[in-house]
């Protein structure tokens, strides 16, 4: 098993707190996030972007490995992922969708990439962790 990890601290409240996210291997260290950066235009990090990247860069890794495995090298992927969060979702605000947008420049014929893409899609672990159980230990005091 591979396990990587990120950590976030908040202080404050909801509309005039703020954060820090840190992730394991310091890409990111005490990168700032907030409300404003969530959910208005604030410059800063937010869940949903690093949500984007991971699943963009996981499905380009995942779209790669399946052309590798079919003997086709692609020049480039470019992927995009849009995450869209619906912050009127009754309750608390929920991430309704994640797009990816594809480009891919590979010496193959379209049928063969858009099945690849598809498979691709469906396979990518983070496409798979968007519709996954949660699990949690909790420590108070």
């Amino acid at each position: 098993m591979i396990e990587k990890s990120a950590s976030a601290i908040w202080t404050g409240n909801l509309k005039d707190g703020g954060g820090t996210l840190t992730t394991q291997s310091g890409v990111l260290t005490n990168t700032p996030y907030s409300f404003a950066t969530r959910f208005e235009s604030g410059k800063g990090a937010n869940p949903e972007e690093l949500i984007g990247a991971a699943h963009a860069g996981c499905y380009a890794m995942f779209l790669s490995a399946l052309m590798s495995g079919a003997d086709l090298v692609p020049d480039r992927i470019t992927a995009t992922s849009t995450i869209t969060l619906d912050p009127t979702t009754e309750g608390s605000p929920t991430v309704v969708g994640a797009h990816l947008t594809v480009v891919v420049k590979a010496p193959a014929e379209e049928s063969v990439i858009r099945d690849l893409a598809d498979k691709a899609k469906a396979g990518c672990p983070i496409s798979k962790l968007l519709n996954a159980p949660v699990t949690m230990d909790l420590t108070v005091g």
